[in-house]
């Protein structure tokens, strides 16, 4: 009897070692590296969320791919609103620093996105809240990449970059 008391001690000490190692790295690599999402709305449709409401998709949000602010036209991208500090956002990437894009409703016809900066819209144009409404975005409101939709299965698939042909910057200042 005395011996099941020692194993039974032994083995809830091992769970408590075990949980107090994996709730920092698991931690860690949730703030640091990757995590999921569930995308709400219809702005980013039809790349997410082609059903509508019946259905949310769930991405992979890679923070590591973003450390050093290394992103690129067609790059679907989670930030944090610059209108509402507690909610991010996802967006599609169609400008980068110093490129001069035609906006759609923006209170300029054309913006020069500032050094430090990018141009973000939603691919559902007219139900999306993005630069269009807000203006450039500046680069520490980036918080990841997404890479692939991981549910529902049957839209299992990397998200490549992919920029609309008529969302292209109509000039690139020279650096």
């Amino acid at each position: 009897m005395a011996q099941a008391q020692g194993l039974g001690r032994r083995y809830i000490k091992a769970i408590f070692k075990g949980f107090f190692v994996a709730v920092p790295v698991t931690v860690t690599f949730l703030d640091r590296v990757a995590c999921v999402a569930r995308v709400e709305g219809a702005s980013m449709q039809p790349s997410l969320n082609p059903g509508g409401r019946q259905a949310s998709d769930v991405v992979l949000l890679n923070h590591w791919s973003i450390r050093n602010y290394d992103v690129q036209r067609g790059d679907i991208v989670s930030l944090v609103s610059p209108r509402n500090p507690e909610q991010k956002i996802i967006k599609r990437v169609i400008a980068l620093e110093g490129d001069i894009i035609k906006t759609i409703g923006y209170k300029k016809k054309y913006v020069k996105v500032p050094h430090g900066h990018i141009w973000v819209e939603g691919d559902h144009h007219g139900h999306s809240f993005d630069s269009n409404a807000f203006g450039p975005v500046s680069l520490g409101l980036l918080h990841a990449r997404a890479t692939h939709i991981l549910w529902p299965p049957q839209r299992w698939q990397k998200l490549q970059p992919m920029l609309p042909p008529e969302r292209k910057p109509l000039h690139r200042e020279q650096e």
